[in-house]
């Protein structure tokens, strides 16, 4: 199903051709992200991406865009924490034209100072952004709970003043220590040969030298009680998010973790959906997720809530977790969890970007793909009680992160009430 492939000089590729269709997805990893760096770069990696879109050696800012774009396809990139992509998709005819284009941005950007100091306003307003939309920038406070003085603590983007230091030669150095086949994956699915991709890839990056590959510090996980962080403004409705540190991304209970998000709050026939929204109309949104690294993780809730009903909404969560650490799930309740979270996968899989996404990432992070096939076996072989360990795991009392943004001084004191319930 999967076809892989190494350069000499550690350059990994990965593909997967799809029957009955005509696009492909192609995709340029690098091991590079926000915790690969330190407080005075931080944001270096999403601003060094920013830049890699103004324009190469070969091709300008316009030319890039418009060899994408004029033949049909879209033309992408993203900086996360362990990882930064640059993509396309495009009529699967076109393979040689994105794969020239993507590399040349990874090899060869021009880095003018023009760009890099209209890049940085472009940036700058981009971070103030994020912090006037309360729904974003709660979560950059809860991570500052689960990870705090430590790189996953701290914003992809950078703050105001790592990125005002931010300079030419930095931004040359960081690129040219981190952008190396030994920390590089090309992924691609759709319609593609294997073969050619491989050898076309062979003759852009082939020559270039491995160097070395990309390390970084281990997260550490101290909460020694809990935590809340309130920051008071005045919003319609109070945004939370509460997390708590959780399972790794190759954790041998990964899939239960999975199963336990779709149960608790992973679409609308969750519990909290229907306790929180659906009996109580406390929020309007409402749900969780997983944040999965290499030696870490999260489990988060996440709600837009009514101002004055903020300590009934987190009581009810509460109870809802704490239901999962004592009782077992039902086994109908358990059923439809693993037929939506499959069918969630299989859905996605049919997509050449989503395809690609899954494959590139898998590659990058654990130096290994997924077969469908066999994740539906380990699915498979995840029981009820697994789901009860995970919660016992995860939801303690003493370990919770809350931050919340709302004009919440009044409720202040009832929300400690409520965190040391039970």
């Amino acid at each position: 199903m999967y076809k892989k492939g190494r350069l000499s000089n550690g350059l990994r590729i990965v593909t997967r051709q799809m029957s009955g269709v005509r696009s492909l997805s192609l995709g340029i990893w690098i091991n590079i992200g926000g915790r690969y760096e330190s407080g005075s770069d931080k944001g270096i990696s999403h601003y060094l991406e920013h830049l890699l879109f103004k324009g190469t050696k070969k091709y300008s800012c316009r030319a890039i865009k418009e060899s994408i774009e004029g033949v049909g396809g879209a033309l992408n990139g993203f900086t996360s924490e362990e990882l930064t992509c640059y993509l396309v998709k495009i009529p699967g005819r076109y393979l040689s034209k994105a794969l020239d284009i993507l590399a040349d941005m990874v090899i060869s950007p021009s880095l003018k100072q023009e760009d890099i100091d209209k890049e940085r306003t472009v940036i700058l307003e981009e971070l103030k952004m994020y912090r006037d939309l309360p729904q974003s920038y709660v979560y950059e406070l809860l991570d500052d709970l689960l990870w705090p003085r430590q790189p996953l603590g701290s914003p992809v983007i950078g703050t105001v003043e790592s990125v005002r230091g931010i300079n030419r030669d930095s931004l040359s150095r960081f690129r040219k220590a981190h952008y190396t086949p030994a920390n590089i994956v090309v992924s691609c699915a759709g319609a593609i040969d294997h073969d050619l991709l491989k050898n076309r890839v062979s003759q852009i990056f082939g020559r270039r030298p491995a160097g070395k590959s990309n390390v970084f510090s281990a997260a550490k996980e101290e909460q020694r009680g809990q935590q809340l962080k309130v920051f008071d403004k005045v919003t319609e409705q109070t945004h939370m998010a509460l997390g708590f540190h959780s399972l790794k991304r190759d954790h041998p209970l990964r899939h239960a973790q999975s199963l336990l998000n779709v149960i608790l709050g992973g679409n609308m026939s969750s519990r909290l959906f229907n306790e929180v929204r659906e009996k109580r109309g406390l929020a309007y949104e409402i749900g969780t997720g997983l944040k999965k690294y290499h030696d870490a993780g999260a489990f988060l809730v996440h709600a837009g809530i009514d101002n004055c009903k903020v300590s009934s909404c987190l009581e009810v969560i509460f109870r809802e977790l704490e239901k999962t650490k004592s009782r077992l799930v039902s086994a109908d309740e358990f059923k439809r969890a693993k037929e939506f979270y499959l069918g969630q996968l299989m859905l996605a899989l049919e997509d050449t970007m989503e395809h690609m996404l899954w494959m590139g990432e898998s590659m990058a992070c654990l130096n290994k793909v997924y077969v469908l096939e066999d994740v539906i076996k380990e699915v498979n072989s995840v029981d009820i009680g697994d789901l009860r360990e995970v919660a016992r795991q995860v939801f303690r009392r003493e370990k919770i992160n809350l931050a919340l943004i709302g004009p919440l001084e009044k409720e202040e004191k009832r929300i400690y009430s409520t965190l040391n319930l039970g």
